[in-house]
């Protein structure tokens, strides 16, 4: 089976790669972050988009998410407070990494059968 081209300036070993799939790699990250490309912005709408998942996980996955700046959080000052979850430019240039990714995983990866 043929290998992908390699860039000749693409080392085996980069820091930066290893830091992003660090981070993407936490419990849900990216599941989280694909919620938000697919347009979930409310906090319940991220957990109805992500079946399976803790409040107390989602929470903590869009802090840490924030904190690496792939995600803003919005509070708006209404009656009930509204809080809004949005990517941020550099969690939208990720977000159409992974589409690329679901788009691979729509082609290449098998579900496990239910029952």
């Amino acid at each position: 089976m043929p290998q992908p081209e390699v860039p000749d300036d693409i080392l085996p070993y980069c820091p930066y790669f290893a830091a992003a799939t660090e981070s993407l790699g936490r419990r849900w990250a990216a599941v989280v972050l694909r919620a938000l490309v697919g347009g979930a912005t409310r906090f319940g709408d991220i957990s109805a988009a992500v079946p399976g998942m803790t409040d107390k996980l989602l929470s903590q996955r869009l802090k840490d998410l924030e904190a690496d700046g792939l995600v803003e959080r919005r509070v708006h000052p209404t009656t009930p407070v509204r809080i809004e979850y949005h990517l941020t430019e550099k969690g939208a240039a990720l977000g159409r990494v992974l589409l690329r990714l679901n788009r691979w995983a729509l082609e290449w990866m098998e579900l496990p059968e239910q029952g």
